[in-house]
């Protein structure tokens, strides 16, 4: 029985503590939240001055229709390229 219980712990698993993301991985998910929150902001819209007279111009600007949402996606590739880069 002895025997038994010494060779079932002679096989510990090794456990790896070292982090799982490096310093330049966090780096570039900061980059990506800055960028997706840029978009975010460019997307949300301006105030009108009367509330009742709706601006088309305002509404459907480039900005808000065309640069906000390409500015997400590519937050959103800086992500993915964050977590899957390989750290050193």
């Amino acid at each position: 029985m002895s025997q038994k219980k010494a060779s079932a712990n002679k096989h510990h698993s090794v456990v790896d503590h070292s982090p799982l993301f490096g310093r330049s991985n966090y780096l570039f998910m900061a980059i990506g939240a800055v960028v997706m929150a840029l978009g975010m902001l460019l997307m949300a819209g301006g105030k009108s001055a009367d509330p009742k007279v709706f601006d088309y111009n305002e509404v459907y600007s480039t900005t808000r229709i065309t640069v906000a949402p390409i500015l997400i996606i590519v937050g959103m590739v800086i992500e993915v390229y964050a977590i899957f880069r390989k750290s050193k």
